[in-house]
């Protein structure tokens, strides 16, 4: 066995990679009972990759080579401890495999924790085995000794612990063996790990498409912009760590390789500002000041300089070898020049836009007089011709914001006064101007006289809702809606609509309980209880319960539909709950558009096949050119649904209108299906909203239910 307290660990202060753990164990030292025994603790660190049936670290003997399961991660992710060999009857045998349920082990109550240290204790005696996760004892078993055996001889055998095989990924800090029961609380309290991480709530000057996208203004000196991360050093238990020094580079997103000078370029990469001049980021640290370092930083690199490649900001410790937990990334970066339109935000502000991917436009059609038109179908064709309207003019290929929520919200700034209570404030941290709509401006609020007729859930819920991204938002609703009644729901959806000054958000909202009932019964028939379905199998499912939500009984999903929802799900030759999830986060409220009588009319017609339905913007800009290079003729446009928008987005289900512009450019503008009573049921209205559109085409090509 190890010499008492010896720590077993590489460099860098103890931090090995599993694959690199070896520790020497004397099952002997355990026998006798009267406090005999062992104890082994050490700091855990696993990726996300991390799975049940991964074996942690292995007990292994010098003499036959038997290599079996010693720490393991069972099913739900939770730890198994096995009894060992040469010491205990129940030890497992070399026939063992996942799921062990025919071997004797000690399982954790709750799930292993990923990408965070915690901490593991395992005191093991002749008779005894117990687990402990972060000093507290989580369970124990007794067992029978070999030694108390007749026929039971000692084995001179040592045993040795292993990691794992490659098989995980993983590490380990500060693993000591110790003789002396009783001290894993002690060492649980002393040498802790580090952790560096990014503190998003403090960044500044960069826009965050719905995508999750990053946009930042890069390039020439005096086009460039700065932008603010801070990163945080902490220890296990949180705590700022010190006299620590951190780098910033900059790298490709896709395979982390670091974004190079090259030889048209004078400057780096990446630059930091320091004391008002500019340096480069990789030759300046920044020393960590009360575990934080806060960089302003610029790029000179444009994506569109590099093949369109996304970046990201990686973040290093000095001097320390180079570990998962002692690095941080920024998200995705889309580097771009000051011809596109970026609003300059305060501390922590973000902007949720839509992508240029998707629309140049987001509307307030609610504000837009209605004019009779005339729509004209060109052919057979899924392709249809209006006149070039006259659109909002945006600079560039910039993003226009959602007018209809400033109007809603002028109306009621004069009715209630900004007041954001300190709950919420707790609940959102400290800073209350970190929103995620442009709409909701420091005017808004929430407050009055007739507050209490309104507000059924506290001011920190609903806040958070406004702010929150729509990942944030689907698990909350996916927690929540289960619980509410429909009255609930209707009241929640209402105040978030008045907090944000965005009533595009209630429709989602109100769908919430159905959606996810109607995707767990779906995904209950297609995976027949399992964790995972062959996609094959799923398909019909998945065609049958589309049809039946839209109410659609001519038209269900083609093979190129079905290409789009495996994109979308990002599934292979089988899917699983999360990936079904995705899939249905998109198509459901596509199917509650498609449920409304007009507009099911559209789909349901196919000659000409007015809604060209699942189409990736890649293929509706394909069908909007007559070759290779050239365009057809303005005014010519497509019918489809969005592919980056899903519940609870509040476009989510929304017809995107693709068309070519007078310019001979190609456009796309978002078609509001929820924006207002009369043009939920009337697409035609949306259409034709410019005076020029009624001077083309003939209306009686339209399915009749979409005349006026």
């Amino acid at each position: 066995m190890a010499a008492p307290g010896s720590e077993c660990g590489g460099s860098d202060g103890g931090y090995r990679d599993l694959r690199d753990v070896r520790v020497e164990l004397d099952p002997g030292t355990a026998r006798g009972g009267g406090g005999g025994g062992f104890a082994v603790c050490f700091w855990l660190y696993l990726s996300s990759s991390a799975r049940p049936s991964s074996v942690i670290l292995h007990q292994v003997t010098t003499g036959d080579g038997n290599k079996l399961p010693f720490l393991a991660l069972g099913e739900g992710n939770k730890l198994l401890l096995f009894p060992l060999m040469r010491l205990h009857k129940e030890a497992p045998a070399t026939s063992s495999s996942y799921p062990w349920t025919d071997t004797t082990n000690l399982s954790s109550t709750s799930e292993c924790p990923l990408e965070k240290w915690f901490h593991i204790g395992c005191e093991v005696t002749d008779n005894v085995i117990r687990l402990h996760i972060n000093g507290d004892l989580t369970a124990e078993i007794h067992l029978c000794s070999l030694s108390d055996e007749p026929d039971h001889q000692e084995d001179a055998n040592k045993i040795s612990l292993v990691g794992n095989d490659s098989k995980l990924e993983g590490y380990i800090y500060n693993i000591e063996v110790s003789s002396i029961l009783g001290t894993i609380q002690e060492q649980y309290a002393k040498n802790l790990p580090f952790k560096l991480s990014i503190d998003y709530s403090s960044s500044d000057g960069i826009e965050e498409c719905d995508d999750g996208i990053w946009n930042i203004v890069g390039g020439k000196a005096s086009c460039r912009r700065n932008f603010i991360l801070e990163v945080v050093l902490n220890n296990a238990f949180g705590e700022p760590v010190k006299d620590k020094e951190v780098v910033a580079s900059l790298v490709y997103a896709d395979n982390g390789m670091v974004v190079e000078k090259s030889r048209d370029d004078s400057e780096p990469p990446l630059l930091i500002t320091c004391e008002g001049l500019e340096y480069p980021a990789i030759s300046r640290p920044l020393p960590i000041i009360r575990g934080r370092a806060l960089f302003k930083l610029k790029i000179s690199q444009l994506s569109s300089k590099c093949d369109n490649k996304l970046f990201r900001i990686q973040f290093s410790t000095l001097h320390m070898r180079r570990y998962p937990f002692l690095e941080a990334y920024s998200k995705t970066i889309r580097c771009i020049s000051r011809n596109r339109t970026i609003r300059p935000l305060g501390s922590g502000k973000r902007v949720s836009s839509a992508t240029a991917d998707e629309t140049d436009f987001l509307q307030g059609l609610v504000n837009a007089d209605r004019v009779n038109g005339r729509l004209h179908s060109h052919g057979q064709s899924s392709v249809v011709h209006f006149h070039t309207p006259k659109f909002p003019k945006i600079e560039g290929d910039g993003i226009a914001k959602v007018v209809e929520t400033n109007k809603i919200l002028s109306q009621n700034k004069h009715a209630r006064k900004m007041v954001v209570s300190k709950e919420a404030q707790n609940a959102m941290g400290t800073d209350t101007s970190t929103s995620n709509f442009d709409s909701f401006g420091s005017g808004s609020s929430w407050s009055g006289s007739d507050a209490d007729d309104v507000e059924t859930f506290s001011d920190a819920v609903v806040f958070r809702y406004c702010l929150d991204s729509t990942y944030d938002r689907s698990k909350f609703l996916s927690g929540a809606a289960p619980t509410f009644n429909k009255e609930d729901l209707v009241k929640l959806a209402d105040q978030i609509s008045l907090y944000s000054g965005c009533s595009h958000h209630r429709n989602q909202i109100l769908m919430s309980k159905r959606l996810l009932r109607e995707g767990a019964d779906t995904w209950s028939m297609i995976s027949k209880n399992n964790e995972r379905a062959l996609w094959s199998s799923a398909i019909p499912g998945i065609i049958t319960k589309f049809m039946d939500i839209a109410h659609s009984v001519n038209r269900g999903l083609s093979e190129q539909d079905l290409e789009v929802l495996r994109g979308i799900a990002g599934c292979g030759e089988d899917i699983g709950r999360d990936e079904f999830d995705r899939l249905w986060y998109w198509l459901y409220p596509v199917a509650a558009s498609l449920s409304r009588d007009k507009i099911k009319k559209l789909w349901d017609c196919t000659s000409p096949k007015w809604i060209e339905g699942f189409i990736t913007i890649q293929e509706a800009e394909s069908a909007l050119r007559s070759s290779k290079e050239l365009l057809k003729e303005p005014g010519t446009f497509v019918l489809r649904f969005p592919t980056t928008r899903s519940w609870p987005h509040p476009d989510a289900g929304n017809l995107v209108v693709t068309y070519i512009g007078s310019g001979n450019s190609i456009h796309h503008r978002l078609l509001s299906l929820d924006s207002s009573a009369a043009t939920a049921e009337n697409l035609q209205d949306l259409l034709l909203q410019e005076p020029e559109l009624s001077q083309l085409g003939r209306v009686d090509r339209l399915p009749n239910a979409m005349r006026r």
